[in-house]
């Protein structure tokens, strides 16, 4: 059983079976209260999916990208959960979970996710502040199940972002949230393979806010 977690935007937590059968899923659409909400919700889905901690035998943590903040706050909560239970966290781009849940959704409709010939490239796009967006390029489902990743997360300017995936040939398909199911579906699958499909580091937007305070006049080095 895999316990996915995921704050690159709101906040997802689910429970899915290794054959991918979701137990529960639950999330918070704020994208402010991750700490605040993290604890509740992971509890909130054990009990939904009616297990456990001892149940669980992998955490799969959404790695981004996304704002530095929200982001580690899940994969904190992640590693800390699986150093805590004496088992393995899986990475996963948070963006491929979004873009599995939309192959798996089309292929379920007889459709292409790109609205186009099959195997037709598209983007999944999400909201990265400040007039920008993230995005990934993708081209279908691979021998494993998962996601071909054509290009690698990047940021693009708002009014720029249609042009970019134009000349990249890619659909533009953007996302409100990363499903948590998909995070721990994609990690089950990664783990089928034997493959490692997320980074160690998480995927940052950019780099925290933060600005280190000068030393006060007469304050010794």
């Amino acid at each position: 059983m895999l316990l996915g977690i995921d704050t690159s935007l709101g906040t997802a937590v689910a429970v899915v079976e290794h054959d991918g059968v979701v137990r529960a899923e639950v999330e918070s659409a704020d994208p402010r209260g991750h700490a605040e909400v993290i604890g509740t919700l992971i509890e909130d889905a054990l009990a939904a999916a009616d297990a456990s901690a001892a149940d669980v035998t992998h955490v799969a943590a959404g790695m981004g990208p996304g704002p530095f903040t929200g982001l580690r706050v899940g994969i904190a909560a992640a590693r800390a959960f699986a150093m805590g239970r004496g088992i393995p966290a899986l990475p996963v781009v948070s963006h491929d979970a979004v873009a599995l849940g939309l192959l798996l959704g089309a292929a379920l409709r007889g459709e292409d996710a790109a609205h186009g010939p099959a195997g037709g490239r598209f983007a999944v796009v999400t909201d990265a502040r400040r007039r920008e967006y993230a995005y990934t390029v993708y081209a279908g489902l691979d021998d494993d199940g998962l996601p071909v990743r054509v290009a690698e997360p990047a940021l693009s300017p708002r009014d720029e972002l249609d042009a970019v995936l134009g000349g990249l040939g890619a659909a533009r398909r953007d996302a409100a949230r990363v499903p948590a199911a998909m995070i721990a579906l994609a990690a089950a699958r990664a783990l089928d393979a034997g493959r490692s499909i997320g980074p160690h580091d998480a995927l940052y937007l950019r780099s925290p806010d933060v600005t280190l305070a000068a030393p006060a006049q007469g304050a010794r080095a």
